[in-house]
């Protein structure tokens, strides 16, 4: 396996410790982001966890016109670089177009691509000549192996700093299902893997106007990613999911991580013994 490293010199893959990775959904304003930054930072520092903070500048793809989605590109890289510089800790975005790159790469440690882009070409290319570590989330219409063209697309354009983050499959209408093989079958493809446990209990626009989700099944599932094998396991965390502005059905309690967060390091731990 390719480990992959990042920004001051904070590596993933083989060898390398479980890396936590979250925060909530959306920026929402400077504040809620940095305490929730503050929170996690501290939270892994006391289990000693790696950690990446992630939150997203624009959710262009959500259910309704009217569905609040971020404060924008430069405001919301703004946000994350006041949490990279105070905090010291990597951050991760997603971007949209080709025109969101340049201004990503120069505050992003990680430039993640959407599952619903992961097929476009010329957002890949662009994204690959930057030299940035790339996050590729699987399309939930995606077979796990065909990631491989997707890798080849990026590999072929010059970078091999490559991520994969299994979101789940699309199974019947607003419902997910996550096939454990593929966690399998894309670290075969040479690259650390990400399980995003959040994203797969949602139930895309299963409430009619936005999505749905089951965050009670969160736990379960990260803890059968992690004993399958992974690199990092990715959460949406908030304190109060109900009033979350995005993707608050699927969000994890702040209050309710740390339970988690040990019980996947104590698995992970058997598995490195």
């Amino acid at each position: 396996m390719t480990n992959v490293v990042g920004k001051n010199n904070w590596v993933m893959g083989k060898g390398c410790p479980l890396v936590f990775i979250g925060g909530p959904c959306v920026l929402e304003d400077d504040a809620i982001a940095m305490d929730i930054a503050i929170f996690l930072k501290e939270l892994t520092q006391k289990l000693g966890i790696p950690f990446i903070f992630k939150a997203s500048f624009d959710k262009a793809n959500r259910t309704s016109i009217r569905s609040f989605r971020g404060p924008g590109l430069e405001k919301g890289l703004q946000i994350m670089d006041q949490v990279k510089s105070r905090l010291n800790v990597p951050v991760l975005s997603d971007i949209h177009d080709r025109s969101q790159v340049a201004p990503a790469s120069e505050i992003l440690d990680i430039i993640q691509i959407p599952a619903f882009l992961c097929r476009q070409t010329d957002l890949l290319q662009e994204v690959a000549k930057t030299n940035a570590c790339i996050n590729i989330k699987k399309g939930q219409f995606l077979a796990p192996w065909d990631m491989e063209q997707v890798i080849k697309k990026i590999t072929d354009s010059g970078n091999a700093n490559i991520l994969l983050t299994e979101r789940g499959t699309s199974f019947g209408y607003n419902n997910l299902v996550v096939d454990m093989r593929s966690l399998h079958i894309m670290r075969s493809l040479g690259y650390p893997v990400i399980f995003d446990a959040t994203h797969s209990v949602q139930l895309p626009g299963g409430s009619g106007s936005c999505s749905g989700g089951q965050r009670e099944f969160v736990p379960v599932l990260a803890r059968a990613a992690v004993a399958a094998g992974v690199d990092a396991v990715f959460m949406e965390v908030y304190p109060d999911p109900e009033n979350a502005k995005c993707d608050g059905p699927n969000s994890v309690y702040l209050d309710h991580l740390e339970q988690m967060l040990q019980q996947i390091i104590n698995i992970d731990h058997v598995l490195r013994t």
